[in-house]
């Protein structure tokens, strides 16, 4: 049966139970869902929006398990529909949503049944018909195969095959032969990228092979729960460890459905990351968005100049938004942060050709590592298990692999619809936990592991038994949808998946760690040894039923053949008198401009291993070249990350492109402290073309070759890449519209140590020069510039690396300036030229600004101030210290490199460029506006009210600034802690976290480090009853995304405590000793404000709400503890200081007078984003009566080190802790007091 409930005018729930709700039922299920109230009726009249039948929700699978945890039985569904007024029309994603005249008993009941297993007649009928793509050759082989084996292939067993051997899957093209004008190309394009590893293989320990390719790294300290099984104490142990690198296009479907398209390509990514050798743990991730001109408003002169399309799906604005709310809202929930990306939009039309992102890149990279025993898969043997971790099988991808390989607007929207994926990242995040709990074993049983995607378990699975055979059975997969057809059990790309082999004896134990993470597991199969691919149903059907050889096919070698096509671009006309239109035109393409409202949504904190993310300055701005993380909680170590790529430039020579698409790369990532200077970076390179076009296939054979030869000569290599192929728009009328060809380089590389990186932002300092440093060997050229893009051309002359070695040397010099510590500051010359590199610099500042000279360029035979300005040769600009100079200039000059001084520093708030004898003033703060304008305009399409225009107009005003004690020295030994600490204190503290919740690593080695022994604890252990909090005096409710935030922040979580007889009695039996303290932090607050721990009396209750924006808000932000007498932040009364926000639902509402509670830390500044929720009186926490608990929405355990924060006093450079360690100290030595007294 349905039940009804109905919350406000508008909102009603429909649960579907196998019984009728008694009244005690009734009363918890309106408390959960926020006091909605029964309804008495079997149905429900009017028009509403929502899940379609035949698909459970990711959000009802969430509501559900809560409804377990609260000891409701009988609940199979919980579905959220919203009635429709008339003026709201129809509106409604059909992928996920559907429109019902009334709900009523049938509400959840389909009248489709799973289709039987099909036996195809004919091939090409079938290919045609299911938007396959197979090619003429793939339907004669598969007609050969039916013949050979005496029977009519399956709908499986074609569609699989389709999958399995898609242009997506199996790079076709990239394997195939390439005959150019006429001429066989010698080498395919795999074989000139493999060459990169071949030539160089540097530190390589895998490449090609795997999902990922890894780089042997550091011994790090491996911080973790002993026993993953059970509750347990963290220790750490030495750990040689290799590093991962990769990046994924998730371009089709976030065309067709940007929101989760994009957030499927960030998981997909992550799984990668996790999927290789014997498992691999991610840590941070990087993104590219790039669309068409999003026309924010009219005064945009090269938007003007080309007509918007009839789109086919999304409008290039929407798919911005919605594309960046996926992947950011997916790595939120997960928790793995985004530190370091692009952004780029482009229409150009030349030669009778249109290029544009219609057809658009989302890029989802980044790095992470595993223990190096675990680098390589093992061999799987006959008969061991293949085990299926992860969510149902739905309707959703069914043909993504094939789809992909395609035009888009080749298929029907039916057919493309079909492969659109969801996201559940919470689940994903369940299975990680499982993953990195092997991971982090020192017997790990995982043999080999594969992520489901493109292709689903057809893919996944047979790559996983491709070396024995293996055995399916079709019946142990989960079902969410049970209408599904065998094919689609099989084929469909559901996410959150992943795959291994394991022998028998370890199933218990990992069963054991699954059940404790709530991870679903599932024994499917196992190894046979007889080299087939079967899939078997109880009833004794085989959908599928092929050798393996068969299955992965052998039909002919693509042959690309094409003619090179030589086009002549315009060039541009520049006059020195429009100078200032020229800058604010360039600082407002989007590609320029401020990516404010890309890094505001999105965490950059989680996991507190990130030494350096987007953004920079006392006023957080986000400029910064590269990402940097630390692999461990020692600070030392780590990895950085930059992006690089360069399709303007590409359209006028492909060559080109591809070698300043890897300049960029490296000019970004120099300023990091790279172990091994330029050796230690290996490349990632993503090629998105418009193959299959005249000239396209000649030009990206151009461009592939360009970029081994350049990454040969330069010493590095390529370990791992992608492509997409089918960078092509068709349209109705018939009209197309291609991608710029297009690499998308990610560079990464061992970081020596993280906190040497250096800013981009200046110094306001006297007595300092800056020095530009040539990395080009080029004369200064504007074609594929941003100011050619501004006057709708990409120019006619590009520029060029012209001389690797020399390229190579300067690297590697200006990386001993930065080992050395020769340097202030350090920003890369690309998008924008060189004066936007010198204003960026500033742009951080609220005071300062510089005088530029040009007298270097002239003596280099440059005289055109718009050259100087606005080309995009690749080449940094540092800041030195004049101490420092006569040094400086002796690294540069003994390794041949070309450099010279261009600007000093001026207290004047403007960029004074003085050339030949004029005068040119640019008022920074004015100019900043200009280059915030695009962030505000897109911010203003994703932020509720008026908080994009607030954004706008408080940035600037809200500088971060600090007030510590005297007596804080910043010292670890003057506090008596040890980082490198194994033995146990008996001090005892617990981590508490629910699934979803994701910052429980940071929070534990914060405790760690102040001295604390910490256990980890599950709430499966309280509910159990393996865990009673007995032997603990502090417990710290961690921050994440229980339940993923369904029915409201730590609502579920919540609902387990007060609902479980076990956990509710461990709780109460703790929060009635004396010697006890205990803290949440951000969704952890949210339980504590949930379930009153801090004994407010009833009145005074709070709740927490969404931020006033109505969206995620990650900043660095100031806080000052007020005068308080609390445990733990009493001894810090008076203290300003940064520490990071990351929450959607972080506003306090206060019943009472502020005065009334027991604030410790209120946001420095009242309104937003200096208060990103718009609490109250600026609140960010409150404290119970007596001191010694604590809510507290922002993280101060992701900024107990310097190098975690966003920004750190310069003066206090050499600090090792920040005075945020103190508050655990504080809470350590009263539990040292408390326990010693009894």
């Amino acid at each position: 049966m349905v039940v009804f409930f109905k919350k406000g005018s508008d909102i009603f729930y429909a649960i579907e139970t196998d019984h009728q709700f008694t009244p005690q039922e009734t009363e918890r299920l309106s408390w959960l869902l926020d006091g909605a109230k029964a309804l008495s009726s079997s149905s429900v009249k009017g028009r509403f929006v929502g899940p379609r039948k035949e698909m459970i929700t990711p959000w009802s699978t969430n509501a559900v398990e809560i409804t377990q945890n609260m000891n409701l039985a009988g609940i199979s569904r919980i579905e959220e529909y919203k009635k429709l007024a008339a003026a709201d029309g129809d509106a409604h994603d059909p992928m996920l949503q559907r429109i019902y005249d009334g709900l009523g008993q049938r509400v959840f009941s389909v009248d489709r049944k799973a289709e039987p297993i099909h036996y195809i007649d004919d091939i090409s009928e079938y290919n045609a018909a299911e938007g396959l793509a197979l090619s003429p050759d793939e339907e004669d082989y598969l007609r050969q195969l039916a013949a050979k084996l005496g029977r009519k292939l399956t709908d499986s067993e074609v569609f699989g095959f389709s999958q399995v051997n898609s242009e997506h899957c199996r790079h076709k093209i990239f394997n195939g032969k390439f005959v150019i004008d006429g001429n066989e190309k010698e080498l395919s394009l795999f074989k000139l990228i493999k060459k990169t590893s071949q030539t160089n293989p540097n530190g390589l320990v895998s490449a090609y092979k795997d999902n990922v390719a890894f780089v042997k790294g550091p011994v790090v300290s491996q911080f973790y729960p002993e026993h993953p099984e059970r509750p347990d104490y963290f220790t750490q142990r030495p750990l040689q460890t290799v590093i991962s690198l990769k990046a994924e296009t998730h371009n089709f479907p976030t065309t067709v459905e940007p929101f989760n398209g994009a957030a499927t390509g960030s998981g997909g990514e992550i799984r990668d990351r996790l999927g290789g050798g014997k498992a691999s743990l991610p840590i941070a991730g990087t993104a590219v968005y790039m669309t068409s001109y999003p026309r924010l408003d009219t005064e945009r002169r090269w938007e003007r100049l080309f007509d918007p399309r009839a789109w086919l799906y999304q409008t290039p604005s929407e798919i911005l938004i919605k594309a960046s709310n996926g992947a950011s809202d997916f790595g939120n929930k997960f928790g793995q942060p985004l530190i370091c990306g692009s952004l780029l939009t482009f229409e150009h039309n030349e030669n009778d050709k249109m290029y544009a992102y219609d057809k658009v890149i989302m890029l989802a990279g980044g790095v992470g590592f595993a223990a190096k025993k675990d680098a390589i898969k093992g061999t799987p043997q006959p008969g061991q298990k293949v085990v299926v971790s992860g969510g149902d099988n739905y309707r959703i991808g069914m043909g993504g692999g094939a789809v992909s390989s395609v035009a888009t607007g080749q298929y029907g929207n039916s057919i493309e619809l079909n492969a659109v994926q969801r996201a559940n990242p919470e689940m994903q995040k369940r299975v990680s936990n499982v993953i990195r709990a092997l991971a982090e074993s020192e017997d790990n049983p995982i043999v080999s592991i594969h992520d489901h995607g493109a292709g689903g378990h057809l893919n996944a699975l047979s790559e996983l038994v491709e070396a024995t055979g293996g055995c399916i059975d079709l019946d142990a997969l989960p079902v969410g949808d049970p209408t599904l057809s065998a094919k689609e059990i099989v084929g469909n790309e559901s996410q959150e998946r992943m795959g291994f082999v394991i022998d028998a004896k370890d199933i218990p134990r990992v069963e054991q760690i699954a059940q404790r993470e709530r991870a679903p597991l599932y024994v499917v199969g196992e190894t046979t040894g007889d080299d087939k691919f079967t899939f078997k149903a109880s009833d004794g059907t085989k959908p599928i039923d092929l050798a393996m050889a068969d299955m992965f096919g052998n039909s002919p070698k693509t042959v690309m053949t094409d003619s090179t096509v030589e086009e002549r671009h315009q060039d541009i006309k520049t006059d020195v008198a429009e100078l200032d239109r020229y800058i604010s035109d360039v600082l407002q393409l989007e590609a320029v401009a401020c990516k404010d409202w890309l890094t505001n949504k999105v965490d950059r904190s989680v996991t507190g291993k990130i030494a350096r993310q987007q953004c920079q300055g006392e006023i957080q701005l986000p400029l910064s070249d590269c990402g940097v993380v630390a692999l461990d909680y020692k600070g030392r170590a780590g990895i950085a990350t930059s992006i690089g790529h360069a399709p303007q430039a590409a359209i006028v020579d492909a060559a080109a492109g591809s070698r300043i698409a890897v300049a960029e790369s490296l000019t970004n990532i120099v300023g990091a402290n790279l172990a091994k200077g330029l050796k230690s970076v290996s490349l990632s390179a993503n090629w998105m073309w418009p193959c299959n076009n005249p000239g396209q296939d000649a030009s990206l054979y151009r461009a592939v070759e360009a970029c081994s030869d350049f990454v040969c000569a330069l010493g590095i290599n390529i370990p791992t890449g992608k492509d997409s192929l089918s960078m092509t728009q068709k349209y109705p009328d018939g009209s197309k519209v291609y991608a710029p060809g297009t690499v998308i380089i990610s560079a990464a590389g061992e970081v020596a140590d993280i906190r040497r990186t250096v800013s981009p932002v200046a110094v306001n300092k006297a007595n300092t020069t800056y020095y530009y440093i040539d990395f080009s060997a080029d004369r200064l050229k504007l074609g594929g510039s941003a100011l050619a893009q501004t006057m709708g051309a990409v120019g006619s002359d590009v520029p060029e690396v012209n001389d690797p070695a020399l390229f190579a040397k300067t690297f590697d010099a200006v990386q001993r300036l930065v080992k050395l510590r020769k340097l202030v500051a350090m920003h890369d010359v690309s998008a924008g030229g060189l004066i936007t590199t010198l204003l960026e610099m500033t742009f951080a500042n609220v005071s300062g600004g510089l005088k530029v000279y040009t007298d270097g360029f002239i003596a280099a035979g440059e005289n055109d101030l718009v050259k100087i300005l606005f080309a995009e040769n690749p080449a940094v600009v540092i800041q030195v210290d004049d101490t420092k100079k006569e040094s400086v200039e002796k690294i540069l000059d003994d390794a041949g490199v070309k450099y010279f001084p261009v600007a000093t520093y001026c207290e004047e708030r403007v960029i004074m460029v003085t050339h030949d004898g004029s005068e040119h003033l640019f008022g920074i703060d004015y100019l900043r506006d200009l280059w915030f304008r695009p962030s505000y305009l897109l911010d203003s399409l994703q932020s509720a009210g008026n908080c994009a225009a607030e954004r706008f107009e408080n940035y600037k005003r809200q500088p971060l600034r600090y007030i510590l004690p005297k007596t804080f020295d910043g010292k670890l030994a003057s506090r008596g802690l040890d980082p490198a600490r194994t033995a146990r204190s008996g001090v005892r503290a617990a981590i508490i976290r629910e699934k979803g919740v994701n910052g429980d690593r940071e929070m534990a080695w914060s405790l760690y480090l102040a001295g604390f022994d910490v256990k980890d604890v599950h709430m499966t252990d309280l509910m159990s009853g393996r865990e009673t909090l007995e032997d603990v005096n502090m417990i710290v409710f961690c921050g994440g995304f229980s339940n993923s935030d369904v029915l409201g922040s730590a609502k579920g979580w919540a609902g387990g405590f007060r609902w479980n007889e076990k956990a509710r009695a461990a709780l109460e039996a703790f929060y009635k000793r004396e010697d006890t303290l205990s803290l949440g932090i951000c969704n952890g607050c949210q339980l504590m404000i949930e379930l009153n721990l801090l004994g407010l009396d009833e009145q005074s209750r709070p709740k927490m709400l969404h931020n006033v924006s109505h969206k995620f808000e990650s900043e660095f932000v100031n806080v000052t503890v007020p005068k308080n007498d609390t445990v733990m932040f009493g001894p810090l009364s008076g203290v300003r200081t940064g520490i990071w926000v990351a929450h959607g639902e972080g506003r306090f509402a206060l019943p009472s007078k502020v005065s009334d509670y027991n604030v410790v830390a209120r946001y420095s500044y009242a309104s937003y984003p200096g208060n990103p929720n718009g609490s109250k009186g600026a609140v960010a926490g409150l404290a119970s009566a007596d001191g010694r608990h604590v809510a507290m929405m922002p993280h101060l355990e992701r900024a107990v080190y310097p190098w975690q924060c966003g920004w750190y006093p310069r003066s206090r450079r050499n600090d090792e802790v920040t005075v945020w360690i103190d508050a655990f100290i504080n809470a350590r030595r009263w539990v040292e007091k408390a326990t010693s007294a009894k």
